[in-house]
């Protein structure tokens, strides 16, 4: 599913214009990603999290150039669904 087809979705089952919804959808994917980067975590009840996960440091390796390389600590964005999310995933399996 697309952001054009989560738009029209929401647009068909509220009778909100899709212009309308095009921009809050995108309204709540850049307040989303604001938080993660000011390293603030999202909390959506009963959907999941979207938080913010330390990768420590780590030596890795070249191997085309055989040489080491070391990868600095960084941050990641990280998605964990809500139990119940979870729940009604695993038991929708085909």
């Amino acid at each position: 599913m697309t952001k054009a087809d989560i738009v029209n979705e929401i647009s068909k089952s509220t009778g909100i214009e899709r212009f309308t919804v095009q921009k809050t959808v995108e309204a709540f994917m850049e307040s989303v990603k604001g938080s993660l980067s000011k390293d603030q975590n999202v909390y959506l009840r009963g959907f999941g999290s979207f938080i913010v996960k330390k990768r420590a440091q780590k030596t890795a390796r070249n191997i085309s150039k055989n040489t080491t390389i070391i990868i600095p600590a960084h941050n990641i964005p990280a998605f964990k669904p809500a139990k119940t999310f979870a729940g009604q995933v695993k038991s929708s399996v085909k």
